[in-house]
């Protein structure tokens, strides 16, 4: 299994990083970004790419891969919804576009998030950005999945880029555990993120869109890692 990860280098990101290159049945895996990921794997290989509404310059480099697990994003927070929406429309499309250009049977699964509405009506603005982007995924291609975890816990030693992000996870992740127990269909951890991708791409997924409950169980039916 061949995989391309967009935001290797973020919270959520990195613990689908380390998910593929633990698991024996990804062979391969391309990461693309404006930041190098630190890591260096046999499996790793990285592309340096800085616009992400244009790929014709790596687009050679991304035929031959059988998922793309898309967990570039950011938060809303201080931005207008312009702004916002290139990040999280325009990006996240134009990658999806590309890569089906590529190899159109690729699975693209985009990183969303609990709370997003893709009926229009809510008020969120953030809410109704990231609807509106898997509405249209999932118009592009019968192989998008889009991932809705809760409470995300991320892989040891990864800092949030956002300073808020940053403070609310330092004060939470010594609840983990107990979160774990008294709420498990709201909470999985960023491996488990990636865990859960590369089973849908391996096996597919019951239905498109995949809540915390569901990306747990996805997690749950990988083999046993190192």
């Amino acid at each position: 299994m061949r995989i391309i990860i967009f935001g290797a280098t973020g919270m959520v990101g990195q613990g689908v990083l380390d998910a593929c290159l633990r698991d024996d049945a990804v062979t391969d895996v391309l990461s693309i970004g404006r930041t190098p990921t630190g890591r260096t794997h046999p499996k790793l290989h990285e592309t340096h790419h800085e616009h992400f509404t244009d790929f014709t310059s790596i687009q050679e480099q991304l035929a031959g891969y059988d998922g793309c697990f898309y967990c570039l994003g950011t938060s809303a927070f201080g931005m207008t919804e312009a702004d916002y929406r290139v990040v999280s429309y325009d990006f996240p499309l134009a990658a999806a576009r590309a890569l089906l250009a590529a190899g159109p049977d690729i699975a693209f699964c985009y990183v969303s998030g609990a709370g997003t509405d893709g009926t229009g009506k809510t008020r969120m603005m953030w809410a109704r950005v990231k609807g509106e982007t898997e509405n249209a995924l999932l118009e592009l291609t019968p192989r998008a999945y889009m991932f809705r975890p809760g409470f995300i816990m991320p892989l040891p030693g990864t800092t949030a880029k956002t300073k808020s992000y940053a403070l609310l996870y330092r004060a939470l992740a010594p609840l983990y555990p107990l979160l774990r127990r008294i709420v498990p269909n709201h909470v999985s951890s960023s491996v488990q993120v990636g865990q859960s991708m590369i089973q849908t791409v391996h096996a597919g997924a019951p239905r498109r869109v995949l809540a915390t409950a569901d990306i747990n169980e996805a997690a749950a039916s990988r083999p046993p890692t190192p």
